[in-house]
């Protein structure tokens, strides 16, 4: 048990350090806030000034519990590797759950609210396209978890993006809605062993993406459950596989580079 530890640790430093060096240097970060119907949202934002202007982005949509320090770290590895990157704010300023309760409330509101869902994604979409420094017309849309589920909701609804990315999302069609409006290409990475969102969740999504004749990949990770790539202090009870992580985000640069490049 002690040697498994050590090596997750290990492959967790190498996650978070992987992109750094010779790049960090020229990262510039901040927090940007935005208003929606006159309410204000705080994005995070990063760009590696190194790679020049007229940077492709990378739109990133939270976990159910709000922009916070993973997501601000996937941001920066973004950036180090030549993208500008901006995680959405979905909740508002200052609305970051600290408990499952708060979470299930804020994410479930969403879920039950698709068009404030899709509106909300449209101001994080157009937040970002007006960062300085930027490409606005090369955008690919990224989601963790709760954000995997926006993403393939912004892509229901006809988003006009480069592509689209689900990390272990919620993969389920609302009633009444379906994937003929999508335009960009899918690119589905998740736990074989996800009780959040089973493989027969993954079989009927394909069907669907099938059926609309949506052009997507998916990539099942063997073992890997819920939350795979969300990496945790509490060794006890995380579901991190560094393993699936490792080749979920080799996926993710092969799709952006394909995409955006």
């Amino acid at each position: 048990m002690l040697k498994k530890l050590l090596l997750i640790g290990l492959t967790i430093a190498c996650v978070i350090g992987l992109t750094t060096l010779g790049a960090k240097a020229d990262i510039i970060i901040e927090s940007v806030v935005y208003e929606i119907d006159g309410q204000p949202y705080e994005g995070y934002f990063a760009l590696n000034e190194g790679f020049g202007d007229q940077q492709p982005v990378v739109l990133l949509i939270h976990d159910w519990n709000g922009i916070d320090e993973y997501e601000q770290r996937r941001v920066e590895m973004l950036a180090e590797s030549g993208y500008a990157a901006f995680a959405a704010d979905l909740y508002g300023q200052d609305v970051r759950p600290t408990t499952v309760e708060e979470s299930q409330a804020q994410s479930g509101m969403l879920y039950g609210d698709r068009q404030t869902m899709r509106q909300r994604l449209s101001a994080g979409l157009a937040a970002a396209q007006s960062m300085a420094g930027v490409d606005p017309q090369r955008v690919v849309a990224i989601g963790y978890c709760f954000g995997g589920a926006a993403v393939l909701e912004f892509a229901r609804a006809g988003a006009d993006l480069d592509g689209f990315v689900s990390f272990h999302g919620g993969l389920a069609t609302p009633a009444g809605q379906d994937y003929t409006a999508a335009t960009g290409p899918l690119l589905i990475l998740h736990g074989g062993d996800d009780p959040v969102a089973p493989m027969t969740e993954v079989a009927a999504l394909a069907d669907e993406l099938n059926a609309a004749g949506v052009d997507y990949d998916m990539e099942i990770y063997g073992g890997a459950r819920h939350s795979f790539t969300v990496w945790s202090a509490d060794r006890e009870t995380s579901r991190y596989d560094g393993q699936a992580d490792i080749q979920s985000w080799d996926a993710l640069m092969e799709f952006l580079d394909k995409s955006l490049g």
